[in-house]
């Protein structure tokens, strides 16, 4: 489930970056009223950005939800995942061997006057 979730959050946010990408700035209109560009293309002259900024809408909403659900996922594990449990885990200190005889913690006799 979480691998699925993982792949369209990923799809979503290449589709978020590209129609940003496409759309037009405010200020990309004044071009286009002195001949610069062709304002009525595929769409027609306000269709485009019509079309764009649902898509867009939608697929934030998308990328929104899967957020959470991947949150959600990586929080309910069943193991206990935990950066905290990890880190405590991993620098307990190691067992001593029989061969060492110089205790763990510096004595006052380690100390040099």
């Amino acid at each position: 489930m979480e691998t699925i979730v993982m792949a369209l959050h990923v799809l979503a946010s290449i589709g978020v970056i590209g129609l940003v990408l496409l759309q037009h700035g405010k200020g990309a209109d004044m071009g286009a009223a002195f001949g610069s560009g062709a304002s009525g293309s595929l769409f027609g002259v306000s269709g485009s950005s019509n079309f764009l900024s649902r898509a867009t809408a939608i697929l934030v909403a998308i990328f929104f939800v899967t957020s959470l659900a991947l949150a959600y996922l990586s929080g309910n594990r069943g193991e206990g995942a935990s950066v905290i449990k990890n880190a405590v885990q991993t620098t307990a200190p190691a067992s001593k061997s029989q061969g060492d005889a110089k205790p763990a913690a510096p004595t006052a006799e380690d100390v040099p006057q």
